[in-house]
């Protein structure tokens, strides 16, 4: 009888083992997977911290609001069109608007960004003449 429960445990301990490998496997491969995707070597460390702040990627953002190229008017226009489409009066949705102005927030972080190195390049050339 001994010797039946001993080879049960033993058994029982095997597969247990077994699973706990498989899982670490699977945990590995997702974290080394989400590594992949957030830290792409093509993004610079102040894009990556706009995505973090805001939720969103630069690319959802456009699609979000509908447009190909970084176009100051154009974003203003469609998101005056679609914030006011979407208001809680008009019967529409506030989550969609809240998607909506995150939207055109990570935009304009990105215009921000882009006017802090150029005026940090002025200044820069500024300071050597």
């Amino acid at each position: 009888m001994a010797k039946y429960l001993a080879q049960i445990i033993v058994a029982g301990s095997q597969i247990v083992a077994r699973a706990f490998a498989r899982a670490v496997k699977e945990e590995i491969a997702a974290s080394q997977d989400a590594a992949r995707r957030l830290g792409n070597s093509s993004k610079t460390r102040a894009e990556r911290l706009s995505n973090v702040k805001t939720g969103i990627t630069l690319d959802e953002a456009k699609q979000i609001l509908n447009v190909n190229k970084l176009d100051k008017d154009e974003i203003n226009k469609k998101y005056e069109v679609l914030f006011k489409a979407n208001e809680k009066t008009s019967g529409g949705s506030f989550y969609i608007q809240s998607k909506i102005f995150r939207a055109k927030e990570r935009i304009d972080m990105e215009f921000n960004e882009g006017k802090d190195e150029s005026d940090g390049d002025k200044s820069k050339t500024e300071t050597t003449t």
